[in-house]
């Protein structure tokens, strides 16, 4: 955990019409491996392609195609677990899982259930409140996509768009330590964060590279500890898989929605069967989608078109010597470095563009004003545009050119928002148009002193109010910042203002 200290968050418990219950929720997270072709073909991975186009032999199922592992999947994959502290199997092997849908050609995909590339991990999941629980990673396997069924483009018929399969996934397996709705939300934003930050996967729900089967079950206050005591799973209640979620706002509705439907079977003397449903967010409501297959339903064996995959440990380690600083370490650097609070530090490292962003204005300023304008001015103005980083048309070197004038007195932080606006509207040179506009402040005191005395002389009977009650002096100051079109040194205006008041 660093430098960084949490507490454990408390669990989500939800009040039936007889007992309080609290919530267990374990979390299969399938994520897309950045890739430019499939696991086993060199078909494109291309998103948004022309139906059926990117389809190579072997991912049609063609007689007598074989598949050729993608070596950049599985250093994808190891990248992956390394990011995960986990554990890096040497040796993985392949099988067959057999189920028929349309859109899966072969009639089994390609996955890995005995002996996965991956084994156990952990990640620190932050709640923003100063509590974070660790959630410890099972596994994480490698496995083929299935294609797109599509049924709304014809009242009587479906298509079949094969372009997804094939292409690699990893999926990623939870232990059954999350304990409520926001957590959940807040473990897959932190996954995404790190698969984004490892780029082995880019994280895009919409286009569905990064969705999760969330399993939730309930169990009465202390039965989770005795779990966590034996690992004994009789001492929690049967969970229910909810299938294929790409949204952090569903999947904590479609908890809150399982958990109370859990609760009361439970609670009217039935048993809750373990099976698949599916989330309906109109309706606000989950559905049975079929019963919970173990793996003898899918008939596992050895994929025997495929040899079990050795790797080096020296492959290993020269992939963990590439990885890049993760958003955990980069946070604490950043509050180490920077003097930046909690807050700041997670906004900031929210993105690896964001924190890239922030490092470069930052470099050789401070690092507090530095992040209030990263945060504050650009990142609000962003926000309201519907824009991110990539496409800020202020650059680091404009921002940090504000920050200098700021910290040099030349302008004031009334100036710097003007100035602010004008770069971002028109661009240019913070400094040079600072000097062809005027925008200076004003830092001769002569000339301060001269419009105060000025205003002074003008308004005798707000003197007098002013030197009875010291807060009506920031009337003056306003004055002369009026009179001075904003540009004199507001500590400057504040001195000149208490002295002369004063005596």
């Amino acid at each position: 955990m660093l430098d960084l200290t949490y507490e454990m968050p408390k669990p989500k418990t939800i009040a039936g019409a007889k007992h309080d219950w609290e919530l267990v929720i374990g979390m299969e997270v399938h994520a897309q491996v950045s890739s430019n072709a499939k696991l086993f073909s060199g078909a494109s991975t291309q998103f948004g392609a022309e139906p059926n186009s990117n389809v190579a032999f072997v991912d049609a199922a063609m007689p007598g195609m074989l598949p050729v592992i993608n070596e950049y999947c599985v250093e994808q994959a190891v990248r992956t677990g390394l990011g995960l502290k986990a554990d890096i199997n040497l040796v993985s092997a392949f099988d067959r899982k057999n189920y028929f849908y349309p859109d899966l050609p072969q009639g089994y995909q390609i996955s890995q259930l005995y002996q996965p590339i991956v084994g156990e991990g952990e990640v620190l999941v932050e709640m923003g409140d100063g509590t974070a629980r660790m959630v410890r990673i099972e596994r994480i396997h490698m496995e083929q996509d299935a294609g797109k069924s599509i049924h709304d483009m014809d009242p009587h018929m479906s298509f079949v768009d094969l372009n997804r399969t094939g292409v690699c996934l990893m999926e990623i397996v939870s232990r059954p330590d999350i304990r409520g709705p926001e957590e959940a939300a807040a473990y897959i934003a932190k996954m995404r964060q790190i698969l984004r930050y490892l780029g082995t996967c880019d994280g895009n729900m919409q286009n569905g590279n990064l969705r999760a089967d969330v399993n939730v079950s309930i169990c009465l206050p202390g039965a989770y500890e005795k779990y966590q005591e034996t690992q004994d799973f009789s001492h929690l209640g049967t969970r229910c898989e909810i299938k294929n979620m790409n949204s952090m706002r569903f999947i904590q509705q479609a908890i809150e929605v399982e958990a109370r439907r859990q609760i009361a079977i439970v609670e009217g003397g039935g048993t809750v069967d373990q099976e698949t449903r599916l989330y309906d967010p109109d309706k606000g409501e989950t559905r049975s989608m079929r019963s919970k297959e173990e793996a003898h339903d899918y008939r596992y064996f050895p994929d025997p078109d495929l040899l079990p995959l050795e790797i080096e440990q020296a492959w290993v380690d020269d992939i963990a010597a590439r990885l890049p600083e993760l958003p955990d370490a980069k946070k604490a650097r950043f509050i180490g470095t920077f003097g930046l609070t909690d807050y700041d530090a997670s906004v900031l490292t929210a993105e690896v563009e964001s924190a890239a962003y922030f490092e470069d204005v930052a470099k050789g300023r401070s690092g507090k004003l530095a992040a209030n304008w990263v945060i504050n001015e650009l990142f609000g103005r962003l926000k309201k545009e519907d824009h991110d980083i990539t496409a800020s048309p202020v650059s680091p070197a404009q921002l940090g050119g504000i920050i200098d004038l700021i910290a040099s007195d030349a302008i004031s932080g009334k100036i710097a928002k003007d100035l602010f606006e004008i770069v971002y509207t028109e661009g240019g040179d913070p400094a040079q148009i600072v000097e062809e506009r005027g925008m200076k402040q004003v830092t001769d005191t002569g000339a301060i002193e001269t419009a105060l005395d000025e205003i002074i002389a003008a308004n005798p009977s707000q003197v007098e109010k002013a030197k009875v009650n010291p807060k009506l002096a920031g009337w003056f100051v306003g004055q002369v910042m009026k009179a001075t079109g904003g540009k004199a040194n507001p500590k400057a205006v504040n001195e000149l203002v208490s002295k002369k008041l004063s005596s």
